[in-house]
């Protein structure tokens, strides 16, 4: 047994992989040992932190287990942490500051839950004039003129202003109070940028103590998975089952995946604008689940469909997932937690579309050139593009495809070849599809173009006043659906009939539909403002004319 600490650390992260007879005793000695020992550095207190979130997820028996959790219930007390708070500020671990430029929902959500918490973080404050411009807007008239005349710094303005709330409550609490609506608080809080910074205690986001408590442990006998699936195999293997889950139980599962982009410098809209309502759990056997976050009715896009995926093992959030789907087609986004790379993340991957097939009947995949690496140094770094192409996935850009015929050349030749950053960002322009079956992927750029069709339309019902034009768009869309009267319906309804009147009024050859075809459109656009996202989607999808016109009328 290795005496100093660095060599017991560096022995611990050694087994990180070793599971088997005898495993399980190696691992609790060294965790008991390093548990009283001191750290020297950061880097080696944020190493043991990173291995015991490993093996929260991932243990391989009860005493293990039981260790790790003491470890971690008492990490922000440890000394060496302590020592070193300063340089771990950022990390996510329990006990450090986390500072980030929030946007306006995750801002909202932590001003909501930690008020006495939050501040603005002033040694990273860009342009303080900015700030001081926008000030008069949040506060009373006699405040206003006071700040337009003076003109005071506006961290001795916001003392002053602010009583006993810190600035960071006070800036979004006043943010939150401004007319409008939620769209227009949104930008002109995100138009200013302001650092913010979140100070620990008891209960704050942390990557330490993020768990679901629910599901039963499962203990591992072997490693993870670290083999590349085969995707049409996994695709024909279901999840075991899927679970809806109480709103309240819902609102914990999104604060959950809210805490672990807080802690990771992230944010993701669907898990930003979660509906409690629409939360399920997906039970996909050996410690695996995945929280499947549907957005509120005013954010959801207007074509398609939006889940937000968090993966758990053993309760543990090892990596989320965004899914935009229509046309039997989903567009991805995927990232393994860093603390959990190196691993299954194929595996988990693949278990991801085949959820995406059993709950949504996703039969193609798309990663938009983000994703792979496109103005994007994580995804350049981690190699993107390859992983998935070593998946199955391939680009449709023949430019692309020369390219990666060059590249794979040249690793045949040299197994120790890789490709470069210029050429990683090159393979990265375009888009990739995976399209099992022979089943064609939307290609989603057209699908944007949907605005400039609408617009000339819009410009000449109303001119600048779109309102009106929508207005109207909704009359003339009630009456060739056959929809008696929109006057009483739901707010989710009526933002979904504002968004797809326009669509439904210039859709083509609508006039050649059965009253039963327009019937079940009218349904569509009211499920698009219902409970479930999903609802609509499989309405839409069960429509024998609309995908198509869609397609005719978009390109995509």
């Amino acid at each position: 047994m290795p005496t100093s600490p660095a060599a017991l650390l560096r022995r611990l992260e050694a087994t990180r992989l070793e599971y088997g007879p005898g495993g399980a005793a190696t691992k609790l000695a060294l965790l008991q040992r390093l548990a009283r020992t001191r750290l020297a550095n950061a880097r080696q207190v944020l190493r043991l932190h990173e291995h015991l979130c490993f093996l929260r997820a991932y243990p391989d028996g009860r005493e293990v287990l039981a260790q790790v959790e003491r470890m971690l219930a008492g990490f922000a007390r440890r000394r060496d942490l302590r020592r070193h708070r300063d340089e771990l500020a950022d990390s996510g671990v329990a006990g450090c500051d986390i500072r980030y430029r929030f946007f306006w929902p995750t801002a909202r959500w932590l001003a909501a839950r930690w008020p006495e918490q939050l501040a603005i973080d002033w040694d990273e404050v860009d342009d303080p004039e900015k700030l001081a411009a926008a000030l008069p807007l949040l506060v009373t008239p006699p405040e206003a003129t006071w700040l337009r005349t003076r003109k005071p710094a506006p961290r001795a303005a916001l003392d002053r202003l602010r009583g006993h709330i810190t600035d960071g409550a006070f800036y979004v609490r006043r943010a939150e109070a401004m007319p409008g609506d939620d769209f227009t608080r949104e930008a002109f809080f995100d138009g200013l940028e302001a650092p913010f910074v979140l100070r620990p205690a008891p209960g704050t986001p942390s990557r330490t103590h993020a768990r679901y408590e629910r599901p039963p442990v499962v203990f591992r006998s072997q490693a993870p998975p670290r083999g590349r699936p085969d995707l049409r195999t996994e695709l024909a293997r279901p999840p075991r089952s899927v679970r809806a889950v109480s709103a309240t139980a819902g609102q914990r599962l999104i604060d959950l995946a809210q805490e672990a982009m807080v802690t990771r410098a992230r944010d993701l809209d669907a898990f930003a604008y979660g509906d409690p309502r629409d939360v399920r759990v997906v039970d996909d056997g050996d410690g695996l689940r995945w929280a499947l976050i549907g957005t509120t009715p005013e954010r959801r896009p207007v074509l398609r469909a939006t889940y937000g995926q968090l993966a758990l093992r053993n309760g543990v959030p090892i990596a989320y997932a965004e899914s935009d789907m229509l046309f039997g087609c989903a567009d991805l986004s995927f990232n393994v937690f860093e603390s959990f790379r190196g691993g299954e993340a194929a595996f988990v991957f693949a278990r991801l579309l085949a959820m995406l097939r059993q709950l949504f009947g996703a039969q193609s995949f798309t990663f938009e050139p983000y994703q792979l690496g496109r103005e994007n140094d994580e995804g350049l770094a981690s190699g993107a593009w390859w992983f998935y192409y070593k998946l199955g996935f391939r680009p449709r850009n023949g430019a692309i495809r020369a390219l990666a015929g060059t590249e794979l050349a040249r690793m045949r030749r040299n197994r120790a070849y890789r490709s470069s950053r210029k050429t990683l960002a090159r393979l990265a322009e375009d888009y990739l599809y995976f399209e099992p079956g022979g089943h064609r992927a939307a290609f989603w750029p057209r699908l944007a173009e949907l605005g400039a069709r609408l617009a000339p339309s819009l410009a000449a019902a109303a001119g600048a006043d779109r309102e009106v034009a929508v207005q109207a768009c909704m009359r003339e869309a009630a009456k060739l659906l056959g929809v008696s009267s929109l006057r009483r319906i739901g707010a989710g309804a009526r933002v979904a009939w504002e968004r797809w009147a326009p669509i439904v009024a210039s859709l083509p050859g609508l006039e050649g539909w059965s009253a039963d075809e327009r019937s079940a459109l009218a349904r569509i656009v009211f499920a698009k403002g219902g409970r479930r996202d999903s609802d609509y989607l499989a309405l839409f999808d069960a429509h024998p004319k609309l995908g198509a016109a869609l397609r005719r009328m978009t390109g995509a």
